[in-house]
């Protein structure tokens, strides 16, 4: 079983640099300390900056053209998720991955998703399930090109579609952080034979489940996909 060395090490062999896709949202709007968490959670999720690594306060902000202040507060955020972690006198440094750490999001997500799921499939709306549609056709697209930043992108909206259709902002903010995290770890198994195959084919049924009104179908349509997930992490041993 891997431990948190051998899957930092993964991540660095697998890691991309591509930082923006046509699915990341509009920062033109947002305050620069919104701007700096965007930019960085992104490039942590991606692993464009892969666990492990040290990071210097001023080279972000020369990579990111911003001061230090919204630097610090996006890194501070960033902190209390857990992607990053502050240690005194020696710095800032990407999360390290750990198996442990992944079983455990495994077993929160189980329990999160599936209430999601249930108050999701009594309060969607068909004009959320059309979005929804888009999305999985969107994932669909980029995963046939190979486009592994948009994929993951596309994810995560998948996600935050459904969890903004269950109406309950407090576990639509627990999932958010869950599944930040959990990206991590994914992006280590994208490479994987059929993945992403079976990931459209998990979206496909838990759209039909929604569509349905099925509250059942995506609970257990939901828990597939975790389960998956946790498949296919494993494999990456």
């Amino acid at each position: 079983m891997p431990n948190a060395t051998s899957l930092s090490r993964t991540a660095r062999n697998g890691a991309r640099a591509t930082r923006q896709s046509p699915a990341e949202p509009d920062l033109s709007d947002l305050s620069q300390n919104e701007q700096a968490y965007a930019q960085l959670k992104q490039a942590l999720i991606t692993l464009a900056y892969k666990p492990g690594d040290y990071l210097s306060t001023a080279s972000l902000m020369s990579e990111l053209e911003m001061g230090r202040t919204p630097i610090n507060h996006a890194l501070h955020r960033l902190s209390t998720e857990g992607l990053v972690q502050i240690i005194p006198r020696k710095g800032l440094i990407v999360s390290p991955l750990s198996i442990d750490d992944a079983m455990q999001l495994i077993d929160v997500r189980l329990a999160n998703e599936s209430l999601c799921m249930r108050l999701a499939a009594e309060r969607i709306t068909k004009s959320e399930l059309h979005q929804l549609e888009a999305i999985a056709r969107d994932f669909e697209k980029a995963a046939s090109r190979g486009q592994t930043t948009e994929v993951m992108n596309l994810d995560r909206l998948f996600h935050e579609h459904i969890s903004n259709a269950a109406r309950n902002q407090i576990l639509a903010e627990i999932l958010k952080v869950l599944h930040a995290r959990s990206q991590r770890f994914w992006a280590l198994s994208l490479a994987m034979p059929d993945h992403l195959s079976e990931v459209q084919d998990e979206h496909l049924a838990i759209l039909k489940a929604l569509a349905d009104g099925n509250a059942e179908a995506a609970v257990a349509a939901v828990q597939e996909h975790v389960m998956s997930f946790q498949r296919a992490l494993l494999r990456t041993r």
